[in-house]
């Protein structure tokens, strides 16, 4: 089984893929820069709790979803 930071990763990269918008978009929703957002996509680092619950808003899925904690992934 992949470890949780991988486990992660994956998923959010799923839930952008999903959500069909670039990643110029996403950090602008978010206000960070695009190369943030490539990070978080790259597992080099991750968002802060705020920023996490802002990008499942803007991601139309839930936390549970990213951390994967449900069945769905």
């Amino acid at each position: 089984m992949d470890n949780i930071d991988d486990l992660i990763t994956k998923n959010l990269k799923n839930e952008i893929e999903l959500s069909q918008k670039s990643k110029s978009a996403i950090a602008k929703e978010l206000g960070v820069s695009r190369p943030t957002v490539s990070q978080y996509l790259s597992g080099k680092i991750q968002p802060s709790l705020s920023t996490f619950a802002k990008l499942c808003r803007v991601l139309d899925c839930s936390a549970d979803d990213i951390l994967g904690l449900n069945d769905k992934n």
